[in-house]
Formats: C-alpha cells, sequence, structure tokens
C-alpha cells in the first residue's frame, strides 16, 4: 500500500481501502489501538502543494466551527512518492443514503441546515490576489464549448446551451470570490450522531476559490433532484427567499455544468455519455428551454 512508513503507522489496528468519490486519492479507514476513528488519504507527490493548501483549507475550516474531518497530520510516505493527510473520521450517515427514506418536511429541514453550514464556509475569504471571477470562469466555459463542437458526442441541446454561455456572460461579471468547498453535494454531506450536519471531502483540485454560487450547482449528473432538500439548501444559505439575481446566476452555472457533463462523460472521466446526456436534458427541462432562471424543483 506504500503507508507503513507514515508516522504512527504501528497503531493502525484496522486499515479498510475506500472506494467512494470521483476523487483519485487512494482513501481508507483506519482504527487506532486506542480506539479512533480516521480517514487517511494518500496521494501522488506531484499533488504535494495542491494537498498541502488542501489541508491547510481544512484547518481553517475547522478553527470555524464547522463540523467536518479535523486535521491530523500531513506529511510524506511511500518512500517519498506519495502524500498523505490524516483526519478524524466524521461519524455518521451519508445525507445521500438518508434523503429516500425522509418525509419532505424533514428535507427541508435537513436542506436548511445545509445551507446555514455553507454559508459559514463561505465566510473564509478568496486570496486577496485572486483572478477576477469573470475571466477565469469564461475560460472555462470556452474550454468546454470547444471540446463540444470537436466531439462526435452531441445533444439536440447542445445549441440552446451554447447560445446561453455565450449570450449571459456578463452574468459572470463583478462576482465575489470566497473559498469554496470544491463539491458540496449530498455524497460530502453528513448527519451526524447529533442530527446536525457535517461535511467532509474539501476538494481543492475542483476550486479552492470562487464565486459562492457556483458551489449550489451540485446535482449529481444524470440525476433528479430531492426538490424539498434543495430549496432547503437555498433558503437555509440565505435565511429567506434568495434574490432573483442568484436564480439568473444558478442557471448559468447549471448550463455549463450541463456541457460539462456532456463533454466529461464523453471522454471517460466521470460516468456514462448517456449520463451526460440525460443531465443535459434535465437541465434543459429544469430551466424551461433555459428561459425561465427558477428550476422547477425549487419549492417556493
Amino acid at each position: 500500500m506504500g503507508i507503513a512508513d507514515i508516522k504512527n503507522y504501528e497503531t493502525f489496528a484496522k486499515i479498510e481501502p475506500l472506494n467512494k468519490g470521483w476523487s483519485s486519492d487512494k482513501k481508507y479507514y483506519i482504527e487506532s489501538v486506542s480506539g479512533q476513528k480516521l480517514l487517511l488519504r494518500v496521494a501522488d507527490i506531484s499533488e504535494y502543494d495542491r494537498k498541502k493548501a488542501e489541508y491547510g483549507m481544512m484547518e481553517r475550516a475547522a478553527a470555524l466551527g464547522i463540523p467536518t474531518s479535523l486535521p491530523v497530520d500531513f506529511g510524506l510516505c511511500n518512500d517519498g512518492k506519495s502524500v498523505y493527510s490524516l483526519l478524524t473520521w466524521c461519524e455518521g450517515d451519508d445525507v445521500e443514503a438518508v434523503l429516500p427514506s425522509m418525509p419532505e418536511i424533514e428535507q427541508y429541514t435537513l436542506g436548511t441546515k445545509a445551507g446555514e453550514l455553507l454559508r459559514k464556509i463561505h465566510a473564509l475569504p478568496a486570496p486577496e490576489n485572486a483572478e477576477p471571477w469573470g475571466a477565469r470562469f469564461r475560460r472555462k466555459v470556452q474550454g468546454r464549448i470547444d471540446f463540444y463542437n470537436a466531439s462526435p458526442i452531441q445533444s439536440e441541446n447542445g445549441g440552446k446551451i451554447i447560445r446561453c454561455l455565450q449570450d449571459r456572460q456578463d452574468l459572470l461579471d463583478n462576482r465575489p470570490q470566497t473559498f469554496n468547498h470544491g463539491d458540496f453535494g449530498t455524497s460530502n454531506l453528513i448527519v451526524t450522531l447529533d442530527d446536525q450536519i457535517g461535511v467532509i471531502d474539501f476538494n481543492y483540485f475542483n476550486s479552492d476559490h470562487g464565486d459562492p454560487w457556483w458551489e449550489f450547482d451540485s446535482i449529481p449528473w444524470g440525476k433528479e433532484p430531492f426538490a424539498h432538500f434543495y430549496t432547503g439548501l437555498i433558503n437555509g444559505y440565505f435565511g429567506s427567499e434568495p434574490p432573483r439575481e442568484f436564480f439568473e446566476v444558478l442557471s448559468y452555472y447549471f448550463a455549463y455544468d450541463a456541457l460539462a457533463a456532456l463533454c466529461d462523460t464523453s471522454k471517460g472521466e466521470q460516468g456514462e455519455p448517456e449520463d451526460g446526456r440525460r443531465h443535459m436534458e434535465n437541465i434543459v427541462r429544469w430551466f424551461d428551454d433555459m428561459k425561465n432562471p427558477v428550476p422547477i424543483w425549487y419549492k417556493v
């Protein structure tokens, strides 16, 4: 496994590989001889700077009192070929797993707690020298458009998505930036043992900072959202119904996500091409052919 040279490895009584998530990190559930439960993440040494920054951001999040896996140790292993992060285990049930059996009112309540948690995360500022968000995201958009136009995998909805992305780019101008979790979806949220909500798997690779509203684009590709949970997430974040501007920006990010889903699944990076097509079809339907910025699953 290449982890025997991790500090205090001799205290690991149980080591179980974990296969959940899209990250390329190798992940392990650890129990120490004293009964402490830990999460070990191991990445290639080429990821050192990114993983060090990710670990530092988790330290800052923990200092804010955000319920999450707490940083324990960081360093090199595998004879210097790998970098590891050791964290406390966040005990509880995945939100993704518990939502199907929850009454709608409980889904909404859980969503509001998640929204309040996300607002705390966004209290962490972006770097002072951060590139303006508009310029940064425009490059991402153009990269997807170029890939899609050159790809043999097309969709009847591709044209309207691209028009939306090109015609509404002014929505990106002057957007604020904060620290971002990077993958604030139901698979990375935990219902803790005291019925609160915690967050795991800070994804520095996806985005360590950016427009905070981009984080609401978290519905799994090809899936229908739990409407009451996501409505609660939005309302909990804002403390009430959000401004119209939020939905305008949200619909733009979902248009980008529709194109990203088709591009990445066609490359075989995440899921199957059919998942990408389905996600694009869903988004076009949710936003009424991209004419209504308020998605049909938002419960007023």
